[in-house]
């Protein structure tokens, strides 16, 4: 009897140390994916504020040197679309505002401590920012389609080997007209991997709640 009671205490210990070793694992996963997922966070916060610069430094040139037709050589044409840029500027907008939040969230302690906001913000800020990233680039290419009206992207890249002594600096802004369309396209990809770690992170939080759940709850024989 003594025996017996000693093989099953045995197998209740090896039983205990199993689940813990399982709990374990799950506990250093949810570590490694919320890492990533606040890497690709701050990623794409970079990427969505480059992208804002960019845009926004080719606005502020183009107010500071855009005069009207009755001057004799205006520096730019008289129908121009802003519209693809300020798409870029909104679109980067609301990556950079999502990537804040979802940082604050992640990295502040009174914060992450709000469970149920902690969790809902953790999926719906890369959320956000991919919409943000889809609105820049989709509205960018559909405003765009113009081919009567010159862009930036256009007009810039077509006299960037003319030679400037002061703004507007044609290559400068060509060269970044494309810098902020090919980092708003790269934002898609990123903020999905961030929406992919998010949804990850989630589920197997949830798991592991549950299964802690399981474990404090008595087991009726």
């Amino acid at each position: 009897m003594e025996k017996r009671s000693r093989s099953q205490g045995s197998a209740s210990s090896f039983e205990a140390d199993s689940q813990d070793l399982h709990l374990q694992s799950k506990m250093r996963t949810i570590r490694v994916v919320d890492s990533a997922r606040v890497g690709t966070t701050a990623l794409a916060l970079l990427m969505g504020l480059t992208v804002l610069g960019i845009s926004a430094n080719t606005l502020r040139v183009y107010q500071e040197t855009h005069v009207s037709s009755d001057f004799l050589l205006p520096l730019w044409p008289d129908e121009f679309n802003v519209r693809p840029t300020v798409s870029l500027v909104i679109g980067s907008t609301i990556v950079l505002v999502s990537n804040i939040i979802a940082l604050c969230f992640s990295q502040v302690g009174a914060l992450r401590s709000r469970a149920t906001a902690h969790t809902s913000v953790t999926f719906a800020a890369p959320l956000l920012g991919l919409t943000g990233a889809l609105i820049g680039v989709v509205f960018y290419y559909v405003v765009n389609g113009s081919e009567v009206a010159d862009t930036f992207l256009s007009w810039t890249c077509r006299w960037k080997d003319v030679p400037m002594s002061q703004a507007p600096h044609w290559g400068t802004l060509c060269q970044q007209s494309h810098a902020g369309l090919y980092l708003a396209i790269l934002l898609i990809p990123v903020e999905v991997v961030a929406l992919g770690l998010a949804a990850f992170q989630m589920k197997t939080e949830k798991y592991t709640d549950r299964y802690l759940g399981a474990r404090k709850t008595p087991v009726l024989n």
